[in-house]
């Protein structure tokens, strides 16, 4: 049995949660999310106060996507729940970031500025001129749009410039005087 998959997933009164045929439907104080279950090894059901992810068969397929759509559906409850926040920094002289109606302005060291157009679903909230914050009730969205920022101007190993996540550490290399012995 895999280890999440088994794993129950419980929701609160102010989560619905709806489930015909291969669809599940996540409604909440955030929003709303669904996922279609295209395995036909994956069966959901819910009782009162929660879901189970259940399996039929243990060949490697099924209990992969055992655990993988164990936790699509556990990441959905919490996203309409709560939410999901990813915190990114701007790091090196001259680099800065500003709001331009719902997308952003990004500075980075090019000749031009780079935008960001605003996506569906993604929330940007700008803190000074060297933070940003992305937010949204999709956790696979909220990561992929902070990694297409970040993937703009990745943090480079020598002076540390560059985007970085909030908390993320850049190792540097010593460059072309630490080759001397």
């Amino acid at each position: 049995m895999s280890k999440i998959g088994k794993k129950p997933i419980p929701i609160t009164d102010k989560v619905n949660v709806e489930i015909t045929g291969s669809n599940v439907k996540v409604k909440g104080p955030k929003g709303e999310l669904s996922v279609e279950i295209h395995s036909p090894k994956i069966s959901v059901t819910k009782t009162d106060t929660e879901i189970l992810v259940s399996r039929s068969g243990d060949d490697k397929e099924a209990k992969t996507q055992h655990g993988l759509y164990n936790s699509i559906i556990r990441n959905m409850i919490k996203g309409v729940m709560d939410g999901y926040e990813i915190r990114l920094s701007l790091v090196g002289v001259g680099y800065r970031v500003q709001k331009k109606g719902e997308g952003l302005g990004l500075t980075l060291g090019f000749s031009h500025p780079v935008e960001v157009k605003p996506v569906k679903g993604i929330s940007f909230v700008v803190e000074g001129d060297t933070k940003i914050t992305v937010k949204g009730i999709d956790r696979q969205l909220v990561g992929q749009v902070a990694a297409d920022i970040r993937k703009l101007k990745g943090p480079e190993p020598y002076k540390g410039k560059g985007v970085r996540y909030f908390d993320e550490h850049v190792r540097k290399k010593a460059g072309k005087a630490g080759k001397k012995q």
